[in-house]
């Protein structure tokens, strides 16, 4: 094509992201702003919808302005967004009527208990692939109808629109012309019916949700609208649209059967490409959407780790361990081991293959011996612990042992993290030269759609390797820390 790049908007949990990549998947120029987080109650995460929106706005402008390119050089722009995260605003106006409710959010635990008792949870699990989980969207949306008031009323009037970020996102880019989801995000409701790729009658009927809020449901690679709110974009195609983690699987060209990535960002998302049959998991995992492109829908296995990243982030702001999270390898290394040291960080609960909403953060194995670093050292080792316990049961489910990992996010940058989680799972960890694939799966979508990219086999062949980490320590030892690890984790759980 002859616009050299597109615009890679990625809304994640603390920040917003914006790249501009060329035809060799390569980033001309980025920026990123964080945004507060609001806590109002103990379980509770709230967003600013106001902040979602205009952060994503700045540092798209601020993208193009380090590339040093305008209007005429964007070809599209590329979608990505965290899931799960509920919004509902006017249809009229545009105004928001309520916080946006994050997906680390609890508040919906007894809710998800109730139909859990109905004895719902199967039939909520064979049509959505998901758990009756608080992390999920569908309970956040019945919540916000109930308890807002006149909101119900005006759901069933037609007023009112739902949408997970990306919905609010492309709404408030294109003016408001376009109220529309994508296949990944909608599956991540537990609303929306993986098989038949529709909204499911029956669970809205007993989630209470009136179909009238409800987004068009659109694949990932397409033209939803053209920006219409921002001069310095006006008339760009948005044409490439996925929640964060199946477009970082993208971006990692995981296009076949059994490749897997992992991303350790604010939590960790493992997925597993199972092909075009979706895969009914044994060991609580999630069958989701990988994504749709035409007419093909493939499938995924997801494990999804609450805190990640964010444990580091913890340590910064909570415990004041750390000035900045880049701080937390060199206190990690002044300490040779653990000390016996474990943190289970489960600020919110634990995810999977444990989905434990009364789990808490637990630290033990301290004596007087231990050290600041050795915490740190625990919280690293956290992330790798988490993640192995989900490849592992997902090995269970696909029946085929992994034969790399592919890694991106912000904490893959910490090569002894990596060295650690290659040691625990017996695999290469592959790391590329590009970490920022979730931006770059969804340039590679939006690409797809206008012809700047010709085909996936394409995509296939930029894809390039930084560094690869192989297992080097003693597979005994780290069977052993794992055993004790998993002796932490018991000590977390059903305690809230």
């Amino acid at each position: 094509m002859s616009r050299p790049c597109i615009l890679a908007l990625d809304q994640g949990t603390t920040s917003s992201r914006a790249i501009v990549f060329d035809h060799r998947g390569r980033p001309r120029g980025s920026v990123q702003q964080e945004f507060p987080q609001q806590y109002p109650q103990p379980g509770w995460v709230e967003h600013n919808p106001r902040d979602l929106w205009i952060s994503t706005r700045r540092v798209a402008l601020g993208a193009m302005a380090e590339a040093n390119l305008g209007l005429r050089d964007i070809a599209a722009i590329g979608l990505t967004n965290q899931r799960e995260t509920t919004l509902l605003w006017d249809r009229r106006t545009g105004q928001p009527l309520h916080a946006a409710i994050v997906w680390q959010d609890r508040r919906t635990a007894a809710h998800c208990a109730r139909l859990k008792r109905a004895g719902l949870g199967p039939l909520f699990r064979r049509k959505t692939g998901l758990l009756l989980d608080p992390y999920f969207s569908g309970t956040k949306l019945a919540w916000l109808l109930d308890q807002v008031p006149g909101a119900r009323q005006r759901a069933n009037r037609g007023e009112l629109a739902f949408g997970t970020v990306d919905t609010w996102l492309l709404w408030q880019l294109t003016g408001g012309a376009v109220h529309a989801t994508d296949v990944t995000n909608a599956a991540r409701t537990l609303m929306f019916n993986i098989h038949t790729g529709a909204w499911d009658a029956e669970l809205l009927k007993l989630l209470r949700v009136p179909p009238e809020v409800l987004p068009e449901v659109r694949g990932n690679s397409e033209i939803y609208g053209e920006v219409t709110s921002v001069p310095a974009l006006r008339g760009v195609p948005i044409a490439g649209m996925a929640g964060d983690q199946h477009a970082a699987l993208f971006g990692q060209a995981c296009f076949r059967a059994g490749m897997a990535k992992n991303t350790y960002g604010t939590g960790c998302f493992l997925l597993m490409n199972t092909g075009t049959k979706p895969v009914t998991s044994r060991h609580n995992l999630l069958t989701t959407i990988a994504w749709r492109l035409g007419n093909r829908t493939e499938y995924a296995l997801e494990g999804s780790v609450f805190i990640g990243g964010a444990v580091v982030q913890w340590l910064r702001d909570g415990l004041g361990l750390i000035a900045k999270s880049a701080d937390v390898e060199k206190l990690a290394a002044t300490v040779p081991d653990n000390g016996g040291v474990y943190l289970v960080p489960a600020f919110a609960g634990l995810g999977a293959p444990h989905w434990d909403p009364g789990a808490r953060g637990t630290l033990v194995g301290l004596t007087r011996g231990s050290k600041s670093g050795h915490v740190a050292r625990a919280a690293l080792e956290s992330i790798a612990y988490q993640s192995a316990d989900l490849i592992h049961a997902m090995q269970a489910d696909a029946g085929r042992q992994l034969r790399e990992l592919r890694v991106d996010g912000g904490a893959c940058v910490n090569p002894d993290l990596m060295q650690f989680q290659s040691d625990l799972l017996r695999v290469p960890v592959v790391r590329p030269r590009t970490t920022e694939t979730t931006a770059l799966g969804a340039a590679y979508l939006a690409g797809l759609a206008v012809g700047f990219w010709s085909s996936r086999q394409e995509i296939a062949r930029l894809w390039s390797i930084d560094r690869t980490f192989k297992p080097a320590r003693n597979a005994a030892a780290m069977r052993q820390n794992h055993t004790q690890w998993k002796k932490a984790l018991t000590r977390s759980r059903d305690w809230a």
